[in-house]
């Protein structure tokens, strides 16, 4: 297994608590977003987007990190990152694409560096753009947490994938300055994921292309 990506890409991030949860061995290739090496010719022959992540296993290979969770669950099933039962998958899979669809697509780097340099907008208000739609995303999520079906994590006492895509999220806010304050469930979650091991092992800063 391969899976290259950046140390602070929040969906590499994902990835990687993903294969330290199931315990799979994986090399890790670091790409340079800054630097640009992502868009290098030999990159963009395996993964025409020139996006990290980028995941192989044997013959396989794929890019998009929620198509990666999902083959993960499915060919390597323990321990299950997904609940047993139909309604369960769905809560996880609602709350994961609270992140992976709503907010991260508006807020990832290209999105701030194109309305900074294309747009013209200034760093407050960049800024300004980052926190509106962390928070809309947020307090979304937080009611749902509300609803009597989390526990530990936010689906039950599980880590499932709405912890994976909740953490990397949560840890670009923080870095962000995002207020945080009406999220107290969200918090917690997170607090308790960021004790678990294959949290830790994950950590953008434990990365060896952290800098």
């Amino acid at each position: 297994m391969e899976l290259y990506g950046y140390f602070r890409s929040s969906t590499a991030y994902r990835v990687r608590i993903a294969l330290n949860v199931k315990g799979l061995d994986c090399t890790h290739i670091p790409l340079s977003i800054l630097a640009g090496e992502h868009k290098a010719a030999a990159y963009l022959e395996k993964n025409p987007q020139g996006f990290v992540p980028y995941f192989t296993d044997g013959d396989v290979a794929m890019s998009q990190s929620m198509a990666m969770l999902e083959y993960l669950e499915e060919e390597y099933p323990r321990p299950a990152l997904l609940p047993e039962d139909a309604v369960g998958r769905a809560r996880v899979r609602q709350l994961s694409g609270i992140i992976a669809c709503d907010i991260h697509p508006v807020d990832n780097l290209r999105v701030l560096k194109y309305i900074t340099a294309e747009l013209g907008v200034s760093d407050a208000q960049k800024t300004a753009w980052y926190h509106h739609w962390i928070l809309e995303g947020f307090k979304a999520f937080e009611i749902l947490l509300q609803d009597g079906k989390s526990g530990d994590f936010c689906h039950g006492d599980q880590v499932t994938f709405a912890d994976l895509c909740l953490v990397p999220q949560v840890y670009n806010a923080r870095r962000f300055n995002c207020p945080m304050g009406e999220f107290p469930n969200i918090t917690r979650i997170v607090d308790k994921c960021n004790k678990q091991e294959a949290f830790i092992q994950a950590l953008p800063e434990n990365q060896e292309d952290a800098t």
